[in-house]
């Protein structure tokens, strides 16, 4: 669904093709590991969650993740520490840093009730390869965004990564997804 506004200028603007235009740059950014310009693309109210996956006992047949386990469970505060981390030599889960890259594709949009915010959905796959081995993981998964749209320009105010596996197949989540 294509979600369009009207902007100040009267035409039209395409919120579907800018929300995919920023989860895109997102992408171009952590790739060329440019984290403090990816840090400048989330919001300070940002909830990050990566829920681990239900696969056993009767709550699986219902609930598909776990709504008090996570494989990942971050905010603004602790995403900025992370990044700060990588450019020092404790960062030892990058230690050779991982090449990545990431593929965002399925972009939906919806508007939310609340102004200048919305619900964006999109699918991923992520590379990620490290030192000169030949071993590489793939890693694949939904995200459920909330991206606000600022004067200052698009924001992550919230995501929800749902992974297509049930078990990590990587080493470490040293990356962003």
């Amino acid at each position: 669904m294509t979600v369009s506004i009207a902007s100040t200028t009267g035409t039209p603007r395409d919120i579907t093709a800018e929300c995919a235009e920023f989860l895109f740059r997102e992408a171009e950014y952590l790739d060329h590991r440019e984290f403090d310009r990816w840090l400048g693309c989330l919001s300070e109210e940002l909830v990050y969650v990566m829920p681990i996956r239900v696969t056993r006992g009767p709550e699986a047949r219902n609930l598909e993740f776990s709504p008090t386990g996570f494989h990942m469970k971050d905010n603004y505060a602790s995403m900025k520490m992370r990044v700060s981390r990588l450019y020092t030599e404790h960062a030892y889960a990058e230690d050779p840093p991982s090449r990545t890259q990431r593929l965002v594709t399925n972009v939906r949009v919806d508007a939310l009730d609340i102004a200048g915010k919305y619900d964006v959905r999109s699918n991923f796959l992520c590379f990620r390869a490290q030192g000169d081995g030949v071993e590489s993981d793939l890693i694949v998964g939904e995200r459920f965004d909330i991206l606000h749209d600022t004067a200052e320009g698009w924001r992550l105010a919230a995501r929800t990564v749902h992974l297509a596996h049930t078990t990590l197949v990587t080493a470490n989540l040293g990356i962003f997804l």
